[in-house]
């Protein structure tokens, strides 16, 4: 049995301080690395790290197993860029070593962001992470406070959101009085906090790489994207004008939110069905078997559109709001349709009985299109997963 033990390096710290290009592999190579980290930046926790793979290298080697040692970082510019660089490092190493299983050595929480990586790729049987101690007296925390703030990522990530913080109070508090200028620092330190909590800076991290991408790739979703944005933006303000309308219903938050809706849903489900629509064509170029979520994206969108559309209609109705839907009188021949007034509960039946025909021709046309069923679909999902 054949174990590859690496080290994984996100950040490319190791790279970066030493000049060296990875991946790295074999026992030697990576016991003469730690020397090379250590000796740049003795303090780097990247040097536990390293020091662990050899050990557990060394005890695995000891219970009578083959093992190769590695070190493998994300040398890129983006966070999509050092996911992909791991990925074919793993790939050279797998394919140069052909390993039966992995044990991951660690040292921080983006190193195991990772991990689901390298899983798709071989056995994991183990995930070690290494954790240095550090001593608490004074000293120590003197020492490691020192530390933070010659760390440019961390100033930037907590000094600089509570300098402009101190700076805003005093002007709030002059300006609007106490009770405004807590609720404001408040609310943006919560949205501070999410917005880190949530990685949204990593998405916005990754936006422009994989918007380049994809202008390069010529994705048809790029337009669609757009489009959408412009179809969703005209919503908006759709619903923005019903609810200023003198005429519109007030009163609580039930009826405006409903006047919102009800204008603004038509607009709003024309904008994600483009999205999905966009979406489907960029699967049909690079792919040549559609799976059925694609399929049914742009049908589902619709089917719940007319499902919200078809419920704020029902309560808008009911206070007199919008008039009522009404059937004209036609002729076909010999069948005569007299004149129909639709009353609230049987128009929010008509709404979703269409939802739910929609959803239903979606799971049709694409059942029809990939020429399977759905539980074919789902076993390839789980294959997949």
């Amino acid at each position: 049995m054949s174990t590859l033990v690496v080290c994984v390096d996100r950040d490319d710290d190791i790279g970066t301080k030493t000049g060296l290009d990875t991946p790295v592999a074999g026992w030697e190579a990576v016991r003469s690395l730690v020397t090379e980290v250590g000796l740049a930046d003795p303090e780097d926790a990247s040097v536990n790290c390293l020091l662990e793979s050899l050990r557990v290298a060394r005890d695995l080697r000891d219970g009578d197993e083959e093992v190769t040692v590695a070190v493998i970082s994300g040398a890129a510019e983006t966070m999509v860029g050092r996911d992909r660089a791991v990925a074919d490092q793993m790939d050279s190493l797998i394919a140069e070593y052909d390993p039966d299983s992995a044990v991951v050595v660690i040292d921080s929480a983006q190193d195991e962001r990772l991990v689901p990586i390298i899983e798709s790729r071989v056995t994991v049987d183990a995930v070690d992470r290494v954790v240095v101690r550090q001593a608490r007296d004074i000293e120590s925390t003197y020492y490691l406070l020192k530390q933070f703030l010659a760390d440019e990522e961390l100033r930037q990530t907590v000094l600089v959101p509570v300098g402009i913080a101190m700076l805003a109070f005093p002007i709030l508090l002059m300006a609007f009085g106490p009770a405004l200028a807590v609720a404001s620092i408040t609310a943006v330190i919560g949205l501070f906090v999410l917005y880190k909590g949530l990685g949204v800076d990593d998405y916005v991290a990754d936006v422009p790489g994989e918007a380049k991408d994809a202008l390069y790739s010529g994705r048809v979703s790029i337009v669609t994207y757009v489009v959408a944005a412009g179809l969703s933006l005209i919503g908006v303000f759709a619903g923005a004008l019903r609810v200023s309308d003198p005429s519109a219903p007030t009163g609580g938050v039930l009826m405006p939110a409903m006047a919102f809706a009800f204008a603004s849903v038509p607009w709003l489900a024309a904008a994600a069905v483009t999205a999905s629509t966009g979406r489907l064509l960029d699967e049909v170029i690079r792919n040549d078997r559609l799976r059925h979520s694609y399929l049914n994206l742009p049908f589902g969108v619709l089917a719940v559109g007319l499902v919200v559309r078809g419920f704020s209609a029902y309560f808008l109705q009911r206070e007199e709001y919008v008039p009522p839907l009404v059937v004209p009188h036609a002729e076909l021949g010999s069948l005569t349709v007299e004149r129909i007034v639709l009353l609230p509960g049987t128009r929010l039946a008509l709404f979703v009985v269409a939802g739910v025909v929609v959803s239903l021709l979606g799971v049709r046309v694409s059942t029809y299109v990939t020429g399977s069923s759905l539980g074919d679909e789902f076993e390839d999902e789980e294959l997949v997963d």
